[in-house]
């Protein structure tokens, strides 16, 4: 028999299931959600709710958009509160990053019926996973290229003290109209969502905001860094390079470090880069944005760097030998005299020549 807590839950998740048939209901009626957007079909289901693309009838364009639907898991009304209270301020969040143009704008947000909604710019056009299946893996330097699209969206959120939380191939799309590359689904309202429900005294678990496998092992643990954001990105290059889902490579039994070398072919520095991006420890990997930007950065100079750089290890005996045998540029210069005359004498002794008077005046150090 289920107790109060269970039947309560359940109540919720039944909830939850009819507003899901509503909105498709609306959708084949042609009826207005909230007097205004036109559901015309699901885009995507998770544990935090579900997505819509919908159309908004009240503008003169009738523009399409994303509608999310995040369904906090929570029956007390204080909880509840609190839950509003975060929702406004991640929406405000995502309003500012919604200046971007490799993000998509936050149009609207709104609570209806203890559900929170998000309605945000819709950006058509295939995301990378589909890309992949389309036309197959990448080269080496068409990664390149794309970490050199994303990284700055991604420093821009980093700077805008947010963290993404769910990088992938499916949340990068490739607009339809300039090509350019948009991260879409952030994890920020989610997870403060997530907060919400471990707070509530009917919430068992603890809930886990990402996609494993992208994921690193700190997020697993809900101890999210920016560092995080990193490990995702080198994960999705791997995934560019070789068209393998990260649950499908080989993992160091003893490390948990994922062993892609002998699936993609590159470079043994871009390899250091990868190697480094996927980290187990977050303090291993790069820091921050900028410190991988300058990483694939510096390989342009490497050639340069190299004729540069002494590469001879460092000989102290060698260095005090050196020192003791110095000959200042003049002696040099009077030992090249004398071994000139030396050899001029004997050249005059067999000719009969005087070398002051044929040869002297001939010798490089005397050519003005």
């Amino acid at each position: 028999m289920n107790t109060p807590s269970e039947l309560s839950h359940l109540d919720k998740q039944r909830s939850q299931r009819q507003s899901d048939v509503h909105l498709s209901r609306m959708s084949r009626l042609n009826q207005l959600f909230c007097d205004r957007y036109k559901i015309i079909r699901p885009l995507g289901r998770g544990g935090f709710g579900v997505t819509y693309l919908a159309q908004d009838m009240s503008l003169p364009s009738q523009p399409l958009c994303v509608i999310k639907k995040l369904s906090p898991k929570v029956n007390d009304t204080k909880v509840l509160d609190k839950a509003r209270e975060r929702f406004a301020r991640e929406a405000k969040i995502l309003s500012q990053l919604g200046s971007h143009s490799q993000i998509p704008r936050l149009l609207n947000y709104f609570e209806r019926d203890g559900e929170f909604f998000l309605v945000q710019e819709y950006v058509k056009g295939n995301n990378l996973a589909k890309e992949m299946k389309l036309s197959g893996p990448l080269s080496e330097t068409e990664v390149k290229v794309f970490l050199r699209e994303i990284l700055p969206v991604v420093d821009f959120v980093h700077k805008n003290r947010v963290i993404h939380r769910d990088i992938k191939p499916p949340n990068i799309i490739r607009c339809k109209s300039d090509d350019r590359l948009v991260l879409i689904d952030f994890g920020a309202v989610k997870d403060e969502i997530s907060v919400i429900e471990q707070t509530s005294k009917h919430a068992e678990t603890t809930q886990f905001v990402g996609t494993v496998g992208f994921a690193p092992p700190e997020q697993l643990a809900l101890r999210t860094t920016f560092a995080s954001d990193i490990y995702s990105l080198g994960i999705t290059c791997l995934y560019l390079l070789t068209g393998k889902p990260p649950l499908e490579f080989d993992y160091d039994p003893a490390t948990g470090v994922v062993l892609w070398q002998n699936d993609a072919s590159v470079s043994d520095y871009f390899a250091q880069v990868l190697s480094k991006m996927i980290k187990i420890a977050p303090g291993d990997r790069y820091h921050t944005v900028e410190e991988l930007t300058r990483a694939l950065e510096l390989e342009t100079y490497l050639g340069e760097l190299g004729t540069c750089l002494n590469s001879r290890p460092h000989n102290e005996t060698e260095s005090e030998e050196s020192q003791d045998n110095y000959v200042s540029p003049i002696s040099r210069t009077a030992q090249s005299i004398r071994s000139w005359r030396g050899r001029s004498k004997a050249r005059a002794d067999q000719n009969n020549v005087h070398p002051i008077h044929d040869g002297l005046l001939m010798h490089p150090g005397f050519l003005g």
